[in-house]
């Protein structure tokens, strides 16, 4: 009997290298190819951009916005290190979504310039596409990156499990205020993709953790609208998130 045949299954799962589970050489190209894209990144700064609407999102609140397809988004710093949980849906069919798990499947657990915010089934196409991430952070030593899409957005009803107190101005309760202004309701919100969030996995433990947010005011991270999209974003109550949800943070 050979020595392959005498291992156990979980021998064979240990010894084997990493497989990606997708093969994700074989997605759809995208629109007008990379040339496009790399042109995108400095349209603004190139003056091939024109500034239809501006809005500041207040602290502990949300605000939605439309975007048609073709044009871009940023979400800026502008006050110091803060965190934004964003949400965007198909503006003619809004049970079409971003899905954060086909999109980290695809991608990886943090995205950055070129990534695809995918939609979620049976529609199954791209929503938008990051042009640009100032901050372009990478991973640290600790296997921390920036725009986390592993974690959802932080919600009053775990914050009651922990602390046994009402509080309605987790990015939840603000993403449900924004949505019900738009016509939509609780149930139409989603998991987020967590702009300028940096979180990780702990090494001995494989718990969800976070650092606070390496973002810079001016810092920011742009997307083109792949087709016409309502997008909102709540400024997250823990700040730079710091601190752990349940536990001061919020």
């Amino acid at each position: 009997m050979s020595s392959q045949h005498q291992l156990s299954r979980k021998d064979i799962t240990r010894q084997t290298k990493p497989i990606l589970c997708y093969a994700v050489e074989n997605l759809p190209v995208k629109k007008g190819g990379d040339e496009l894209y790399a042109t995108l990144r400095t349209a603004v700064k190139d003056g091939k951009a024109t500034l239809v609407e501006k809005l500041e999102i207040p602290a502990k609140d949300a605000r939605s916005w439309k975007v048609p397809a073709g044009h871009m988004w940023r979400i800026v710093c502008t006050h110091g290190p803060q965190v934004a949980d964003m949400n965007c849906w198909s503006l003619s069919d809004p049970k079409e979504r971003f899905y954060s798990s086909k999109t980290r499947q695809i991608h990886a657990t943090h995205l950055t310039t070129g990534d695809r915010l995918w939609s979620n089934m049976p529609y199954l196409r791209p929503l938008a596409t990051i042009t640009e991430d100032t901050i372009a952070y990478g991973f640290d030593d600790d296997g921390a990156g920036v725009h986390d899409v592993i974690g959802s957005r932080c919600d009053p009803y775990t914050h009651f499990l922990m602390t046994g107190e009402d509080y309605n101005h987790c990015c939840h309760s603000n993403l449900t205020r924004a949505a019900t202004h738009d016509g939509l309701t609780e149930m139409d919100v989603h998991d987020v993709l967590n702009v300028f969030m940096c979180t990780g996995f702990t090494r001995d433990t494989n718990q969800y953790f976070t650092k606070p947010s390496p973002v810079e005011v001016g810092d920011y991270i742009e997307f083109l609208a792949e087709t016409d999209l309502l997008v909102s974003a709540s400024t997250c109550p823990q700040g730079d998130v710091s601190l752990a949800c349940g536990g001061g943070g919020e």
